[in-house]
């Protein structure tokens, strides 16, 4: 027997130690004694029971595999600097790509600013500075109204440049493919709604616009019909690059037929928002509804219920609260228009909110 069978059963056979040490000294070193010592150690070898195995864990004991999804960083708007989520595709100031409104430079057609601290009304003084920095409670105290426009420059990023030259600004642009831009927090002022600037969170919508009789027929430059008959929205070639956040986006009425309707006592036309623009301001209605509770989910309406579309009185445009358009605010404006779906944007806003409770 060679010296690594002798380690290999004494590894295997913990208390022959001693016996296999005396073995190793009397009786392995004489050659007639090997056949005999070899069949006793292998008869004691097979005295020993086998180990037993280790049972296999039980399938509890092993860790869960996580199901959760990633946290979204793509949805975010910013209120005080604090984060909140939308779930629809949001790019702020600070992001590549995104319109910042604060890097603004005063020119004689656009004035020193562009946007400035949210003011409180004073019976005297008519508008005064609040004494206190504006912090979120301030804002949930305070912001009551979030007004809708459309653009009629087609697109955000047109839209911004006519904003920045006019000394101009909305806390929101949407464009065609549904992507939200954030170009200033809302816990300032944006001029976008005159009156109502303060107490307001304001959206320029991108969107052609309305037009009247008299008006040119720009709907005609802007829509093609596509193999099907149905309207397409393609940009003037001398406006340039939309640069839509969807690459090769293709954008179409979410109705494709014309819609007319009566704003302000003015006759008008005018091709719907796309359902990309839809899908994402209903979302961001709802979070807006969900951090400032004021801002209630519905249009202005008459003592019968019936949707007004004509400037509010004074006193009833004090007193109103929830979602308004631009010409709500001031007889001229007819944005955002008939082809605007308040219903939709209504309905979807109030489900998704029943839907997160």
């Amino acid at each position: 027997m060679n010296r690594d069978t002798l380690r290999a059963v004494q590894d295997n056979c913990p208390y022959l130690k001693s016996v296999i040490s005396w073995v190793r000294v009397v009786i392995v070193e004489r050659p007639w004694c090997q056949v005999a010592l070899s069949l006793t150690l292998l008869f004691l070898t097979a005295c020993q029971t086998a180990p037993e195995k280790s049972a296999p864990p039980e399938a509890a004991e092993l860790p869960a595999a996580t199901t959760a999804e990633p946290i979204r960083t793509d949805d975010v708007i910013l209120i005080d600097g604090q984060p909140f989520h939308t779930g629809t595709r949001v790019i702020t100031w600070k992001e590549k790509g995104g319109y910042n409104a604060y890097e603004f430079t005063p020119t004689e057609l656009a004035g020193n600013a562009n946007h400035g601290g949210r003011r409180l009304p004073d019976p005297e003084k008519g508008w005064v500075d609040r004494d206190a920095p504006w912090d979120l409670p301030a804002l949930q105290s305070y912001v009551d109204q979030f007004v809708l426009h459309y653009d009629s420059e087609g697109f955000s990023r047109r839209c911004f440049v006519v904003l920045q030259r006019r000394g101009l600004s909305a806390h929101f642009l949407l464009d065609l493919d549904g992507t939200i831009y954030q170009t200033l927090d809302l816990r300032d002022r944006a001029y976008h709604a005159r009156e109502s600037n303060s107490r307001s969170i304001g959206i320029e919508i991108a969107n052609v616009g309305a037009f009247g009789p008299e008006d040119p027929d720009e709907l005609k430059e802007w829509f093609v019909p596509d193999e099907e008959g149905k309207p397409v929205l393609r940009v003037p070639a001398p406006l340039g690059d939309p640069k839509f956040h969807q690459r090769d986006y293709i954008a179409r009425p979410n109705r494709a037929e014309v819609i007319t309707g009566t704003i302000n006592g003015r006759s008008l036309r005018q091709y719907d928002f796309t359902a990309e623009q839809y899908a994402a301001l209903i979302k961001l209605t709802a979070t807006l509804h969900r951090i400032f509770p004021l801002i209630t989910l519905d249009q202005p309406r008459d003592a019968e219920g019936n949707p007004i579309h004509e400037k509010l009185p004074d006193a009833v445009l004090e007193n109103y609260r929830g979602l308004i358009g631009h010409y709500h605010l001031q007889e001229i404006k007819v944005d955002p228009g008939p082809a605007f779906d308040w219903d939709l944007l209504i309905e979807g806003a109030r489900h998704q909110i029943k839907d997160q409770e």
